[in-house]
């Protein structure tokens, strides 16, 4: 076993498998993989233990999305802050931008990225190898699962942290060097090329699994963000990449498979899971999703939970109109307890307060779900990839103005509104794209990939946090992966960086210091 192989392993030992028939149950021992693989029992149970990887891990706190995504994602951005109550240094680093190489959130996603990896590479080659008593679309279908699952791994880390080693077989990967952000990109796409293939429905649940939609609707993110790098392909093809992002829009969208819901509180409520708009949505149940312990640890008090609103300003500014202002914020709350309404001086985050099974300790919300992608994402990232494109053209003011009526519940969607948008120059229709994302995506993970990607991070972060710096463009690589690997390089700006600013154009008066 090469070195990448043995870490892996190492990390994973006692969650190597988990039962076929719950992707949240840990496996009560591990099974050796040369043995294994033989029946459809075994090929099912190998791919959910890629699955497990999502939302368990031997320190549920750094699960990926078990709140790890949301650290990485909205922490380090301006409108989320590290709590009074916050007793770990980790997040405060991370709230601060002043993540350091050996932050055990780094470790953790590292970690957990490439032991998904691995157990998707062996899904891939021992499903592939001929072997076995399994009918033959049952492995396709699974190969094509344990494809998704490497692409979304593979596609975080790349954003996370630029060029990383690109490995897809079991036992590959010692003393790799970093692989350049291009050749990820096409193999992320590959991957969900052929995972667009999976049957839209198949026996036992799809609630939580791969399906062609989550594929095609990853495939118009990939493609638009990978347009926004300024990796060598990323600029001589934006181009082709905001077409084939409108492409795989169109494509999900035209399936008829979803809708936007109604009501935005439907999104996360735990008796409303896997609704009508959610793509791909991690699975949550037992108490595990540790992001509602994070939101409503401290109960109806206005003691501050690990993660709280920046600035009151965030919350107060939107329109009280708009139905994203109660979905994703509580100013008040029903108490059960004492029959009345709390209400906090500061608002906490709405989106993993489970209402249905209030309790008056930390448990309390740790049955919600991560969405990955849904629905309005979809038509937002038209939106975006069009006027990019094209400027603001009426299929780009359809898609951004659909989800703008059902935040204020302006009904029937497909008619026109008083808050449609129209006669915006392209700057100003980005502008106001990217004000809609960050009302739709409130502590979904997905705030700093968007300033990252639209090269307002800097700017953006600053006047809530002035440790921001060009180097918070990406995080620094783990320091024991470092010395594990001498071939890895630290990204530049951290302990060890070396070379010069390379962001130094992006925000010009904020990354060329």
């Amino acid at each position: 076993m090469k070195k990448i192989g043995r870490i892996i392993l190492a990390w994973t030992a006692p969650l190597w498998m988990v039962g076929c028939a719950d992707l949240d149950v840990l496996p009560s021992s591990s099974i050796e993989k040369d043995q294994f693989y033989r029946t459809e029992s075994d090929a099912l149970t190998a791919v959910n233990g890629i699955y497990a990887i999502l939302t368990n891990w031997p320190s549920d706190f750094h699960g990926m999305y078990n709140n790890l995504t949301v650290y990485l994602g909205d922490l380090t951005t301006e409108y989320v802050k590290a709590g009074a109550n916050t007793n770990s240094a980790h997040i405060r680093e991370l709230s601060n931008l002043a993540v350091q190489p050996n932050n055990d959130f780094m470790i953790a996603g590292w970690a957990e990225s490439y032991i998904g990896i691995n157990r998707a590479n062996i899904v891939i080659d021992k499903l592939s190898d001929g072997t076995g008593d399994i009918p033959a679309d049952t492995k396709e279908r699974l190969v094509n699962e344990a494809k998704f699952l490497r692409a979304l791994f593979y596609f975080n880390i790349v954003r996370w942290w630029g060029d990383v080693p690109l490995v897809l077989h079991d036992g590959d990967g010692e003393g790799e060097p970093r692989t350049p952000v291009d050749q990820v990109y096409a193999q992320i796409v590959k991957d969900l090329e052929d995972a667009s293939g999976l049957p839209a429905d198949f026996p036992g649940s799809t609630e939580g699994r791969a399906t062609p939609g989550a594929a095609l609707a990853t495939l118009a993110k990939v493609y638009l963000t990978w347009a926004q790098t300024d990796s060598p392909d990323g600029k001589a093809r934006q181009a082709e990449f905001y077409r084939q992002a409108i492409d795989y829009a169109d494509r999900v969208i035209q399936s008829n498979r979803y809708r936007l819901v109604e009501n935005v509180l439907d999104l996360f409520l735990v008796d409303k899971k896997n609704g009508p708009e959610h793509i791909f949505s991690v699975q949550h149940a037992d108490l595990n999703n540790v992001t509602g312990h994070c939101t409503f640890a401290m109960g109806w008090s206005d003691s501050e939970p690990v993660l709280i609103v920046n600035d009151v300003k965030f919350y107060e500014e939107i329109d009280d109109s708009d139905q994203r202002k109660a979905g994703s914020f509580a100013k008040s709350l029903w108490n059960p307890n004492t029959n009345s309404t709390f209400t906090f001086k500061v608002p906490l985050f709405r989106k993993y307060i489970d209402t249905l099974n209030y309790a008056a300790n930390q448990y309390a919300g740790r049955n919600t779900n991560n969405v990955y992608i849904r629905y309005a994402e979809v038509l937002l990232i038209k939106a975006e990839a069009e006027n990019e494109l094209n400027g603001p053209t009426d299929a780009a003011y359809d898609a951004i103005n659909r989800v703008r009526r059902r935040g204020y519940r302006q009904f029937p969607l497909d008619t026109p509104s008083p808050v449609d948008l129209a006669g915006l120059s392209r700057e100003a229709f980005r502008e106001k794209l990217q004000a809609e994302r960050f009302l739709e995506f409130v502590l979904e993970g997905q705030h700093w990939f968007d300033l990252v990607r639209w090269r307002r991070l800097v700017q953006t972060v600053r006047p809530q946090k002035p440790g921001v710096s060009a180097k918070n463009y990406l995080f620094p690589i783990p320091q024991e992966q470092l010395i594990l690997n001498p071939n890895l390089k630290q990204n530049w700006g951290y302990e060890g960086g070396e070379g010069t600013n390379p962001y130094g154009p992006y925000e010009p008066g904020y990354t060329n210091e």
